[in-house]
C-alpha cells in the first residue's frame, strides 16, 4: 500500500515570482479570514519562513490603513 501526502505545498516556494509585498493588498487578502486575522500558516500551507513575512506584510498594510486590524461580524 502507497501512502499519500496531503501536505500542503507553499506556494511561495513553489513560484519563486511571487513576492510578498506590503502594497499588494489584493493579494494578501487570501490570507486574513473575514474578520481580518491572519490565517495560520498550517490552514493555508505556507512555510514558517514565508509565514513571517507575510504576517509582517499584513501589519505594515494595516499600519498605512490599508487594511483594517478587525471587522466586528455585527456590522458586516
Amino acid at each position: 500500500m502507497a501512502f499519500i501526502s496531503n501536505r500542503k505545498v507553499c506556494v511561495f516556494c513553489e513560484n519563486n515570482k511571487i513576492a510578498i509585498d506590503y502594497k499588494e493588498y489584493k493579494y494578501l487578502r487570501k490570507f486574513l479570514t473575514e474578520t481580518g486575522k491572519i490565517i495560520p500558516g498550517h490552514v493555508t500551507g505556507v512555510c514558517a519562513k514565508h509565514q513571517r513575512r507575510l504576517t509582517n506584510a499584513v501589519k505594515r498594510a494595516r499600519n498605512i490603513a490599508l487594511f483594517p486590524y478587525a471587522i466586528d461580524p455585527r456590522k458586516a
